[in-house]
């Protein structure tokens, strides 16, 4: 397994607190992966025990086509790991300049590696900052020394723990954008720890999802998010409505947005039906199709608007749509509603 990451059977307590229970993930060369999940799900902890900063006490790593750690038997230094790692406070030396901190790790710095960290520098677009010391740069610029720093030693595998969370949300964009053409460029295996889905979907080429110490879905991004197999999983990539349901026993969902399909379910099982508010489709009032609702309230930002709308028929009944660019309407407003059944997410109760 050249270039990539197999690690099996994870186990890893604080005294009496397990925080990492029979994990395993497997990583192919090249390839980006996230792992995302709640604070204090493990995620951190399992990074932590692939780069050899904490003591692995059960399961085995591999990185490439060597045993880094095996439940205690062997347990590599992060030195002797070629791993590459990149820190929330991208932890820069302050008394070096930019190209003595990228260079910082490189065992044989002759004109050839110098020339190639030149390249690299002026890639990222730090090219005219080579003399300058951490403090005189920029939050995303040090971020970028910190991604160079981290992989001019052309490491196996690199490690990412919450690289972007201290940028403003602009800036975050521009720098997430360079470092994953910088990664796709240099073919890099990487993992990235995560707690933002939108970032994870956009990183990764592989979605591990945690929760309590488990990994409980794993996939490509895209399957994960459309294709849920829990309520936390759908319920990590943002907010839905969860729509009353009866399960008539046919295979079929009885629902006050229509029938859904639920063949799936055995006689007796009760469901839960969710449905992001990106699938909820708006219609004007005389539409031949979906079920009227009136406009409780309306907020756009930006590239959309959410709109907040209630059943005329089931007062009791509201659902949050998401509405691409600005929408027409105001508060108190008639107009109906269509979901789209393709997208609906049902799962069992029991």
């Amino acid at each position: 397994m050249m270039g990539g990451l197999r690690a099996t059977g994870i186990s890893h307590a604080f005294g009496k607190r397990l925080v990492l229970d029979n994990v395993s993930v497997e990583i192919s060369g090249g390839q980006i992966a996230c792992l995302l999940g709640p604070s204090g799900c493990g995620k951190t902890t399992l990074l932590r025990i692939i780069a050899g900063l904490e003591r692995l006490q059960a399961g085995r790593v591999e990185i490439g086509d060597r045993i880094m750690a095996d439940s205690g038997a062997i347990d590599l230094p992060p030195e002797d790991r070629a791993v590459g790692l990149m820190f929330q406070d991208y932890a820069l030396f302050p008394h070096l300049t930019v190209f003595e901190n990228v260079s910082f790790g490189v065992p044989n710095l002759d004109r050839s590696a110098r020339l190639s960290l030149e390249d690299r520098l002026a890639s990222m677009g730090l090219a005219a900052y080579r003399d300058r010391y951490p403090h005189q740069l920029s939050g995303g610029q040090q971020q970028r020394v910190a991604l160079l720093r981290a992989t001019a030693p052309n490491p196996a595998m690199l490690l990412l723990d919450e690289p972007f969370t201290g940028l403003d949300t602009t800036l975050r964009s521009q720098v997430r954008d360079q470092a994953l053409e910088y990664l796709a460029r240099h073919g890099q295996t990487a993992m990235m720890v995560t707690h933002d889905p939108e970032e994870a979907m956009y990183m990764a080429d592989l979605l591990f999802v945690m929760d309590a110490g488990k990994i409980v879905q794993a996939g490509n991004p895209i399957d994960v998010y459309s294709r849920p197999e829990t309520p936390f999983v759908a319920g990590l990539f943002g907010p839905l409505n969860s729509i009353p349901a009866e399960n008539t026993g046919s295979g079929r969902i009885e629902t006050p947005l229509g029938t859904i399909d639920g063949q799936h379910l055995k006689s007796g099982q009760t469901a839960s039906v969710l449905v992001r508010p990106e699938h909820i489709k708006v219609l004007p009032k005389d539409a031949p199709i979906g079920i009227p609702v009136s406009v409780l309230w309306c907020r756009s930002i930006g590239r959309s608007t959410q709109v907040r709308l209630v059943s005329i028929e089931n007062p009791n009944l509201a659902i949050t749509a998401r509405v691409e660019g600005a929408f027409a309407g105001n508060p108190r407003d008639e107009v109906r509603i269509e979901v789209a059944r393709e997208h609906v997410l049902v799962f069992t109760n029991d």
